[in-house]
């Protein structure tokens, strides 16, 4: 079971990678695609605010990627713990903040993988 929760974990690695992409390095494109309720005349003028945002996400994800080549079984679940809290935690804050769809692109499966480890690490 320890297999489930780590591909959960990695998901939502892989998620947050994404999601630094698009915030540091293709905001004014692909950024523009994804969120469509942002005015489009403040994607230009944003860049550096969203290329921030997308280095914290980036910090998530280099904390759940570090969670699973930890060798000790505690401190890696604490570690994935820690990361994935924190992912829900900002899940919630932008599901009331920024749009109810970041419950369930972001909180969710955070929540999800971190039950995982809770049950299965």
């Amino acid at each position: 079971m320890k297999i489930i929760a780590s591909i959960l974990i990695a998901l939502v690695a892989i998620e947050h990678i994404y999601i630094l992409w698009i915030e540091m390095f293709a905001w004014t494109t692909k950024g523009r695609a994804t969120f469509k309720s942002f005015p489009a005349e403040l994607f230009e003028p944003t860049k550096n605010l969203a290329a921030n945002q997308g280095l914290y996400n980036g910090f998530l994800a280099a904390g759940l990627i570090w969670a699973l080549l930890i060798g000790d079984a505690v401190w890696a679940k604490n570690v994935a713990m820690f990361f994935l809290g924190c992912v829900v935690v900002a899940g919630l804050y932008g599901g009331f903040t920024a749009g109810k769809a970041i419950f369930i692109k972001q909180m969710l499966p955070a929540a999800i993988a971190l039950c995982a480890v809770m049950l299965w690490m």
